[in-house]
């Protein structure tokens, strides 16, 4: 099956406690030659706040994240939300969903030096994604960074 051919996931009504069955499950088509390969399921192992270990009750260090990958195409399922998106560099073919507080958010992607870049519509921020050996690094804006393994 092409990733064209599979409707782009949203995050359902009132969210979801149990993670969904995968989005693009079947899909046939080859990553993106500029994309750093993210596929699986990562949970933290580390996690700063402005460069201090976060506590260990904060929702970072307990961030569990599943990221699927065919084409430009990425999938982002956590904290009871789906961001699909298509890593091209425009807003339309972004994420058009909710962040984790219930707020309506637009998102451009771009794949740049093997890292998947976000961009959030109206913020002076970005979202990161990159590895580093096995793990991947999330860098939330300039003020968190997590570390995660792949889980199985």
């Amino acid at each position: 099956m092409d990733v064209d051919e599979i409707s782009v996931a949203y995050t359902p009504e009132g969210y979801w406690e149990k993670m969904p069955a995968p989005i693009l499950a079947g899909c046939t088509t080859p990553l993106h030659p500029d994309a750093p390969d993210l596929r699986g399921t990562w949970h933290a192992v580390r996690a700063e706040v402005d460069g201090v270990p976060a506590p260990p009750d904060s929702p970072f260090t307990e961030h569990v994240e599943r990221v699927e990958q065919a084409g430009d195409r990425v999938v982002v399922c956590s904290s009871g939300i789906v961001h699909d998106m298509r890593a091209d560099g425009t807003l339309k073919n972004g994420v058009h969903d909710v962040n984790p507080a219930g707020m309506k958010i637009h998102v451009v992607a771009t794949f740049e030096d093997g890292r998947l870049v976000l961009r959030p519509e109206g913020l002076p921020i970005e979202v990161i994604r990159y590895l580093e050996g096995d793990r991947m690094v999330w860098h939330y804006g300039p003020t968190v960074t997590v570390w995660m393994e792949r889980v199985g």
